[in-house]
This record gives structure tokens, C-alpha cells and sequence, in this order.
């Protein structure tokens, strides 16, 4: 099912996708479960947000898929190659993408996130379906220029609005023959398979938990393929994964 964390009347509340309505769930499902109120909010009336804000840590995954890494000017690293995005730099679909001042290079890179549903330490690559609650759709915005000035990645990544996230999250999403695609003004400028990651979905959860506790609603971005590049002022970036929906923002320089 498709869950979506949704502004309505005032009110943040969380909702299933039902056709063009969200059934209203009684609580955050990642610690109240999928108890609905009874009451229906039309899709066209609500407003949708990131559908998950972390509450520790958002973990992503470098050269991930071999394309891409040959693009970046190496191979695919043999291990995960991890670093962290701070839960600042989440938004929601439809929001903008603010452009620092500092950078004059900003990239979009279309991922599949993995949203954590329970508490997670040295997990096996063959129980990691157990402690995710679902999969969305992340941008992993970068500073390319700073990216490649600082040496390291911190400041290039984690800049405010630098993780776009949605628009739902899928609690049985399906990995046989997803893709991924990534439009800037509707121009393509990625599309892969799903299994063209280097490295599973289970190998990163193991990795990444041997190093972090990962709490309810941590996100791991699993890495970006081929054809990352710029996007500028008033350009808008749509981030596909098939069987999930559509990550729809706007660049803007303030």
C-alpha cells in the first residue's frame, strides 16, 4: 500500500492512497500501525509532504551502480561506500530546491530510498525485510563544486532542502523489473533497472547497521546511476521509480 503524510485543515495526519482519496490513518503507521479513523480526505485537498522526516539520520550509498561510478572517474567501490545526509535537508514533493550561495554547480541524483521500520543493529543481509517498513523516491541533491573542493562530502550534501523525499511511501513494493528515470523539464536524463545496483538492498542494511543503530523512520538512499548532472534556477526535476509514483521539485536561487 501507498502511505502519504499529508497537511489538511491545519493538520499534519497520514493517510493511505485509496484511488484519488487518502483513507486517514489514526497516528504515524511507523508506531501506531495502519488504524484508519473512518474519515476520507480527497487527494486534491490535502497537500503532501516528505512522507517520512527522520528522526536520527538519513544514510546514503556512493557509487552504487556501476555506470555511474565510471562516470564519477573510478569503480564501484567493493564495500558500500556510505556517508550522511542530515534530516535537515529533507522536503517534500513539491517543494523548491533552494540553491546556496556558496555553490554555482547544483546536480539532482535520482535514488531509491529505504525507509526503516524498527530498530535496527547488525542486521543480516537475509533479515533486512524485516526491519524495513517501505521504499520512496529521494533526490540526493549536491553542491558538485563543493563536492569536489571540500574533499569530502558533508558540506556538498547536506545542505537545507538538499534531500527531496516522496511522494508516498510503498510498504509492498516490488523490485521485478523497476526502474528508475530521472526529467529535468521533462527531458530524460537517467534511467536504469533497479538491478543495476552494485550493491542489494539486504548487503546495505547489513553494512550500514554494523555501523549506526537505525532508528524508525531512518532513510537510506541506495545510490544514483548514469547521467547525474546540473540542474538550474526554475528548472524542475522529476525523479520516477516505477511501482512507487513520481518526486516532482523545483530548483530556485534565492
Amino acid at each position: 500500500m501507498k502511505i502519504a503524510r499529508f497537511s489538511h485543515d491545519q493538520a499534519i495526519r497520514y493517510g493511505i492512497i485509496d484511488d484519488a482519496d487518502l483513507v486517514v490513518l489514526d497516528g504515524d503507521p511507523l508506531y501506531s500501525g495502519f488504524e484508519p479513523t473512518g474519515e476520507r480526505v480527497p487527494l486534491a485537498d490535502a497537500v503532501l509532504l516528505a512522507p517520512v522526516i527522520p528522526r536520527s539520520k538519513v544514510v546514503a550509498v556512493g557509487k552504487n551502480y556501476h555506470d555511474h561510478a565510471a562516470e564519477m572517474g573510478g569503480e564501484a567501490p567493493t564495500e558500500p561506500l556510505l556517508f550522511l545526509k542530515p534530516n535537515t535537508s529533507v522536503v517534500g514533493p513539491g517543494d523548491a530546491v533552494v540553491f546556496p550561495k556558496q555553490s554555482e554547480r547544483i546536480d539532482y541524483e535520482g535514488e531509491l530510498a529505504i525507509v526503516i521500520g524498527g530498530v535496527a543493529k547488525n542486521v543480516s543481509a537475509e533479515r533486512a525485510d524485516e526491519v524495513i517498513f517501505g521504499y520512496t523516491i529521494a533526490n540526493d541533491v549536491t553542491a558538485r563544486d563543493l563536492q569536489e573542493s571540500d574533499g569530502q562530502w558533508a558540506r556538498a550534501k547536506g545542505f537545507d532542502t538538499f534531500c527531496p523525499l516522496g511522494p508516498y511511501i510503498e510498504t509492498e513494493f516490488s523490485f521485478d523489473g523497476a526502474t528508475i528515470e530521472t526529467r529535468v523539464d521533462g527531458e530524460v536524463r537517467q534511467h536504469a533497472p533497479l538491478s543495476d545496483m552494485v550493491h542489494s538492498i539486504g548487503a546495505i542494511v547489513e553494512y550500514a547497521s554494523a555501523v549506526w543503530t537505525l532508528l524508525p523512520g531512518d532513510v537510506i538512499l541506495t545510490g544514483t546511476p548514469a547521467g547525474v548532472g546540473p540542474f538550474t534556477d526554475g528548472q524542475v526535476v522529476e525523479v520516477e521509480v516505477s511501482g512507487i509514483g513520481i518526486l516532482r521539485n523545483t530548483g530556485r536561487r534565492p
